[in-house]
C-alpha cells in the first residue's frame, strides 16, 4: 500500500496556482479602479454612454442622450466635478388602451465625473442635437490671471 499516491500530493501544488491567479486578478482589478477613478466616472451608467476628449483648449463631453429634451437634462459643475442628470415621464392618460404593451413611462440616468484639469466655469457651452448631448469645458489657463505681489 506504500505505492499507492496520497490523495493531498498535489494540493500544495493547486494551492500556489490559485493564489497567483488570485494576485494577477487583483492586481489587474485594482488597476481598473485606478483608470476609473482617474476620471471617476459613476458605475450607474442606465443606458447613457459617455465620452471625454482633451482637444488642446478645452475639454468636450458627449454624452448620448436619446428622448431627452433640454428641460429633462441637469447639468452642474462644482469645482472638478461634472454631474449630468436626466429625468422624463410619459403622460399616460387614465383609459388609454391602444397599447398591448408599454414600457417607456420614466427613465432617467445621472452621471459624474471629475475633470483632469481646472477649467473656466464662466465659458461652459452645452448644446443638444439629436439626442446627443455635448458639453464644452474651457480649460483653465494660469497664465492669464496675475497678481500683484507685495514685496516685505
Amino acid at each position: 500500500m506504500a505505492d499507492r499516491p496520497s490523495p493531498f500530493d498535489g494540493i500544495e501544488d493547486l494551492l500556489e496556482r490559485l493564489n497567483r491567479q488570485f494576485e494577477t486578478a487583483t492586481r489587474s482589478w485594482e488597476t481598473g479602479l485606478e483608470d476609473r477613478s482617474q476620471f471617476n466616472l459613476s458605475t450607474d451608467t442606465a443606458g447613457t454612454s459617455l465620452d471625454l476628449a482633451d482637444e488642446g483648449s478645452e475639454f468636450v463631453v458627449t454624452v448620448d442622450v436619446p428622448g431627452y429634451e433640454t428641460d429633462d437634462i441637469d447639468l452642474r459643475l462644482s469645482g472638478d466635478r461634472l454631474s449630468i442628470t436626466g429625468e422624463r415621464e410619459q403622460e399616460v392618460e387614465e383609459g388609454d388602451e391602444q397599447f398591448i404593451r408599454q414600457e417607456r413611462k420614466q427613465q432617467s440616468f445621472s452621471r459624474q465625473l471629475r475633470l483632469p484639469e481646472p477649467v473656466v466655469t464662466d465659458d461652459v457651452e452645452a448644446s443638444l442635437n439629436n439626442g446627443v448631448l455635448t458639453v464644452r469645458l474651457p480649460k483653465h489657463d494660469p497664465s492669464t490671471e496675475s497678481q500683484s505681489i507685495d514685496i516685505d
